[in-house]
């Protein structure tokens, strides 16, 4: 219960706030304008990320023992969020925020992990009998590199009604029960909270969508999530825990993958937004949104389950 508890309190929080924001950002147009890249045929609210932020923040101050991944959290999330409300600011107004600013920002929090001693500090031989410690500079460089990578990802398949909201919820309940199943606690609730305020905005974000987290809430759950799966998963410091947490998080980095390899064969730009992602490709051979959305979460959750049976086996 000390674990579950957080992430009902933090499942409340959202539920009751969601309403608030979206009415509110209706009377002040802070909404998402339908485009040709869009899906949407209508103006949705766009102030769902303040709503997760919110959630999270509550519940880890009042629950979860203050502590390196906790701090981390909190201050890297609040640039984030900050970051991708202001992004998501220009979008209401038919503009886009610079890329370069952006990605300088998320280049620095994705730093912050390492300022509060959370790393990827190695792993074990191929034999299990010795432990390889990265380097300093190579901890730092695979830390950073994830936590940027997977904060990106998590924005990038934000596309869909209830895809990205669906997706975490998956990853950071995998991450619980690996937490769990580690006797870590505190890692435990973090990933619990997070698992509750996403399970309250889907109900409000699942298809037909009323509301949008934005860039405000994508990047923080990607920026979340990828911290957590650093003293999560990746601490079983075993050849075959490096795939934990590429699993955990399957849908969304082989997502990227796809979509880069598909961006360079078409000579253009990495971060240009296009209609190249699964979920476009899904809806473009025949399958509609909720179609589209459960398949992928299908997948996410054999991804799930491959990631438990490797930490089981490790542990």
């Amino acid at each position: 219960m000390h674990m579950v508890f957080p992430l009902l309190v933090s499942f409340i929080i959202v539920f009751l706030i969601v309403p608030v924001l979206q009415r509110y950002a209706k009377q002040i147009g802070f909404v998402d304008q339908p485009s040709k890249r869009k899906i949407h045929n209508d103006p949705i609210p766009l102030m769902g990320g303040i709503a997760i932020y919110l959630g999270c923040m509550i519940s880890i101050l009042i629950f979860v023992p203050t502590n390196p991944t906790s701090l981390a959290i909190m201050l890297g999330g609040t640039i984030l969020m900050l970051t991708g409300l202001l992004d998501d600011w220009f979008k209401t107004k038919g503009k886009e925020f610079p890329v370069w600013p952006r990605i300088l920002i998320y280049g620095v929090v994705s730093s912050i992990p390492i300022w509060f001693g959370i790393e990827i500090t190695g792993m074990s031989n191929w034999k299990f009998d010795d432990m390889i410690v990265f380097p300093e500079w190579l901890a730092w460089t695979a830390t950073i590199i994830w936590v940027f990578a997977i904060t990106n990802m998590i924005n990038f398949i934000d596309g869909v009604d209830g895809l990205a909201s669906g997706i975490v919820t998956i990853s950071s309940f995998t991450l619980f029960i690996i937490a769990a199943l580690m006797g870590n606690m505190p890692l435990a609730m973090l990933a619990g909270v997070l698992v509750g305020s996403c399970l309250a905005f889907l109900t409000y974000n699942f298809y037909p969508a009323k509301i949008f987290m934005g860039d405000a809430g994508a990047v923080f759950l990607g920026y979340t999530i990828a911290v957590i799966s650093i003293n999560g998963a990746f601490k079983s410091a075993t050849v075959l825990s490096l795939f934990v947490p590429v699993l955990v998080l399957g849908v969304p980095i082989l997502d990227t993958a796809i979509v880069f390899m598909r961006r360079l064969l078409k000579g253009q730009g990495l971060h240009k937004a296009d209609k190249l992602h699964t979920h476009h490709s899904l809806m473009k051979w025949g399958l509609n949104q909720r179609q589209t959305v459960t398949f992928l979460y299908l997948i996410g959750i054999v991804f799930a389950l491959l990631s438990i049976i490797i930490v089981l086996l490790i542990r």
